[in-house]
């Protein structure tokens, strides 16, 4: 079969050696990468919360309901060829607000939703988003809007704003419920968000357009990124375990910071492709999900020979395989490794970002 018609997709796969291994709870969403969920350092006291913090202060908040959540195992220059980033806008004609949160939610019709706590606070503070099927929860750090995509595509949506009171208590700050009818199928996978921030990463696009000069499939492009990362990027124990430890708490990738220092774990290597991938124009998820019993996260790419593709795959002159950059990276292509990603069987979605 001719390579074009063969489906052309990579997986940014991103497997954890140290801080990964084991199984999650289902349930829902929580922000923070792989290794820290699986490490339950975010089952840990709340790292936000001032000590001596007494009922006069949460009392103070506006607060429309009390709820529980369990925090689970997480995942998480050259122009461009694309002639702009997608870039999220809280364009302020939908928004609900409530106890210093605000929730725009005026371009749902473009996959995203974005959040802000503009003021300082001691509290630790959390959106969670209800799809249709998934219901996700991230944390929400002070001070500027953050983007979040609506990865469950067209349906109902509730986003809720919250905020710590005590242990896993939190109180409903605002919440928006609405409609969505995407513009497209890929408006969730192309846009910046919370885990695939390449908005302001301009060396990652710089690199994302040098590799892909003078290249315009969609499926050479996700083989040179996929290529550049396997050969460059070696996988980081010492982050890993300070992901593990709680030294470093909800961890989220800095894409030029991975790019410069050549190394990461498992949510470094996923959300670097997904970010040069999508500064490209070429629509892919970001998957959490497990390789066998290994929290693990890779990318799905989509074409228009192909459609999506739910995990993605290397040719090598003959057939299609899996690929996995984290496990093909670290085991040095070993037969047994590519063997292994080669079967879509080891590998179960859990999340879409």
């Amino acid at each position: 079969m001719k390579k074009k018609r063969m489906f052309a997709f990579l997986l940014a796969g991103c497997c954890l050696l140290t801080g990964c291994a084991g199984a999650s709870q289902d349930g829902e969403q929580t922000g923070g990468s792989p290794e820290a969920q699986q490490s339950g350092l975010v089952q840990s006291a709340e790292p936000g919360q001032a000590a001596g913090m007494d009922e006069a202060y949460i009392d103070s908040v506006p607060m429309l309901e009390e709820v529980s959540l369990e925090d689970e195992l997480v995942p998480l220059s050259d122009v461009p060829a694309v002639a702009s980033i997608l870039s999220p806008v809280a364009s302020g004609k939908s928004v609900k607000s409530g106890g210093g949160a605000e929730i725009d939610y005026s371009n749902i019709k473009d996959g995203y939703v974005m959040c802000r706590f503009a003021a300082s606070n001691s509290k630790r503070l959390k959106v969670q988003v209800a799809g249709p099927t998934t219901t996700y929860t991230y944390d929400l750090p002070t001070g500027s809007w953050v983007t979040f995509p609506l990865s469950d595509g067209n349906g109902s949506y509730k986003v809720t704003a919250l905020q710590n009171t005590t242990g896993k208590k939190y109180a409903v700050l605002a919440s928006a419920s609405f409609s969505v009818s995407l513009t497209d199928e890929f408006a969730p996978f192309l846009r910046p968000n919370q885990y695939v921030n390449y908005e302001g990463a301009v060396n990652t696009i710089a690199m994302a357009a040098q590799l892909t000069k003078d290249v315009s499939d969609p499926l050479d492009k996700v083989g040179a990124v996929y290529n550049y990362v396997v050969k460059n990027l070696t996988y980081d124990k010492k982050r890993a375990s300070a992901v593990s430890n709680g030294t470093l708490t909800s961890y989220l990738p800095d894409l030029d910071s991975v790019l410069a220092e050549k190394k990461g774990i498992c949510f470094d290597y996923a959300a670097l492709m997904t970010g040069m991938l999508r500064s490209q124009g070429v629509p892919c998820k970001l998957v959490v999900g497990y390789a066998g019993t290994t929290y693990h996260a890779w990318v799905s790419v989509w074409t228009e020979e192909t459609g999506w593709v739910d995990g993605a795959i290397y040719f090598d002159g003959t057939t299609w395989h899996r690929m996995d950059p984290t496990f093909a990276s670290s085991g040095n292509g070993s037969e047994a490794i590519m063997k292994y990603i080669g079967n879509g069987s080891n590998y179960k979605v859990k999340y879409l970002y």
